[in-house]
């Protein structure tokens, strides 16, 4: 069957879903009498022992049925095996999408530029775990034959967000199964206070850099360099001996002998979905290890399978994304909250903010003509319960009405804990977790009505007993797939950032003095 793109509003089962507006009341379906059935039945399982539950969503078996037909309908399954396939889908640019190919080989051979891109994405993993295991050993060390001890990568956007989020939320689980081997810090902001900061606290004498830039033009990110480069300098150290890069064959940085290796990535890769590339792969291999690096890319791999599935039932990430879809376009909901109960996953929502917001941030259609509906939802979040004592308020009591998208595990990381007044920090956590859904969705009468909660505020857990590596590459592969079936839903481009692009070109225009009117003002405010 021929892949149709059609706009949203185009679809019949669309038009369906939006005459189901309001038709459940989550705190009438988790207050009566069969809410324990449904608790039970709302529920979806995972790759890697995961659980996605939407009883609390504002769903019913009538409206999953629309959801099915809108999935068929939109040809959401055909659309993401063209793109596992090789298909030009980021048609913006004119390119193939192909991180899935990062971690798994979901359909056919896929040739580009000559290459086979399952082999090519294989190929850079192997050798970043054979320089790592080389770092680790001692055999690549620095000018005196020491260990290096830390690693410090230099990236902006996808080449610092995702990886800083996937190393933070390793770190305890390393450091307890004796996987951990280097400390990992980052340079991202242009700001010469973040590179100060991080330079001022690292052994620079013992710390091997990595310079992340798919072109090797990214200005934040060569700026950074040069700050880097300066301090080595002046510590008497050779740059060229403390320094790796992550980049595209044919950039600047690549076959370079500033540099003690380069590994490769292509334009296949968006920076947003690169944490199972080259640009999360170097970092992660010498912080933890090539094993727990591959660890991480089966669960990613693992998720993308459940994303082939036809059935909404036995997908999770095309049913959040459904789900989702009538949220944002049909309730009418203006943003989502991803609220994880876990500390180690402190920075997963500033990166699925990027992942979802540069992606579905679009008005305008896959063949560029204005779009008459609303996209993507604006993204926050933190974890909980830090999350509690601060916007939750307006989550229960304020005036728009925000899905909330809770992460929790039965156990920590660390599996050190104390029992205080009869049970653990642990169960106090997962304690807040049911507690928040319950009030959300239930709400509270009272006469005072400074103390009522209107509730019906929909909700989705998921769960798993223990963030792993593999709990961890499911639960980004989860997200990233979410994204992608709400970008064909829109019929939008989820994979470029024109966005993006105007503020870099002006930016130079500015730092070149080829300004005038407003722009100049601007400038002759910070004296640039």
């Amino acid at each position: 069957m021929a892949i149709s793109w059609e706009n949203l509003d185009t679809l019949v089962s669309y038009k369906k879903l939006q005459s189901l507006k309001g038709a459940v009341s989550v705190a009438k379906e988790l207050s009566g009498a069969d809410a324990a059935n449904r608790v039970a039945k709302y529920s979806v399982p995972m790759a890697e022992g995961m659980v996605y539950n939407f009883a609390a969503k504002q769903v019913n078996d009538q409206l999953l049925a629309v959801l099915a037909s809108l999935a068929d309908e939109a040809q959401l399954v055909e659309k993401f095996e063209a793109t596992y396939n090789g298909e030009v889908i980021n048609t913006g640019e004119k390119r193939l999408v192909l991180h899935h190919l990062t971690r798994g080989q979901l359909g056919k051979d896929v040739m580009a530029d000559g290459t086979n891109k399952r082999e090519f994405y294989v190929k850079e993993q192997k050798r970043i775990a054979e320089f790592a295991d080389k770092v680790h050993s001692g055999e690549i060390a620095n000018a005196k034959g020491e260990k290096f001890t830390t690693v410090v990568q230099i990236g902006i956007g996808g080449s610092d967000l995702g990886p800083r989020a996937m190393y933070l939320a390793l770190e305890n689980w390393a450091k307890k199964n004796g996987a951990f081997k280097m400390e990992a810090k980052f340079i991202s902001n242009v700001d010469p206070d973040d590179a100060t900061a991080v330079l001022n606290s690292t052994d620079l004498a013992h710390a091997i850099f990595i310079l992340v830039s798919k072109s090797g033009t990214t200005l934040e990110t060569l700026t950074n360099e040069s700050f880097v480069k300066d301090a080595l300098k002046k510590a008497g150290l050779d740059p060229a001996k403390h320094m790796i890069a992550v980049t595209s064959e044919t950039s600047p940085l690549a076959h370079n002998p500033d540099y003690l290796a380069a590994f490769y990535m292509d334009d296949y890769i968006g920076g947003r979905y690169s944490s199972t590339s080259g640009v999360g792969g170097a970092v992660l291999s010498l912080a933890f290890g090539p094993k727990v690096f591959a660890d991480f890319l089966d669960g990613a791999a693992a998720a993308d399978k459940t994303a082939t599935n036809r059935d909404i039932m036995k997908n999770p990430a095309l049913l959040d994304a459904l789900i989702g879809l009538y949220e944002r376009n049909v309730q009418e909901y203006p943003a989502t909250a991803v609220l994880p109960y876990s500390q180690a996953l402190s920075r997963f929502p500033a990166h699925l903010q990027q992942l979802d917001m540069e992606s579905n941030g679009k008005s305008v259609n896959r063949f560029g003509k204005p779009i008459s509906y609303i996209t993507g939802p604006v993204i926050f979040g933190e974890p909980g319960t830090n999350g509690q004592h601060s916007f939750y308020q307006l989550l229960h009591q304020g005036t728009d009405i925000t899905p909330l998208q809770f992460i929790a595990f039965r156990d920590s990381q660390a599996e050190n804990d104390v029992v205080i007044e009869g049970s653990t920090s642990q169960k106090k956590l997962c304690a807040n977790v049911v507690a928040q859904i319950m009030a959300f969705a239930c709400g509270k009468t009272d006469d005072d009505p400074n103390k009522a909660f209107a509730g019906d505020r929909p909700s989705s857990l998921i769960y798993a007993d223990k963030l792993t590596p593999g709990v961890l590459g499911a639960l980004l592969s989860h997200f990233e797939n979410k994204v992608m079936f709400q970008g064909f839903l829109w019929n939008i481009n989820s994979f470029d950032q024109e966005g993006v692009q105007l503020g870099k070109k002006l930016a130079k225009k500015v730092l070149a003095h080829d300004t005038d009117g407003a722009l100049k003002a601007y400038a002759d405010l910070l004296k640039i």
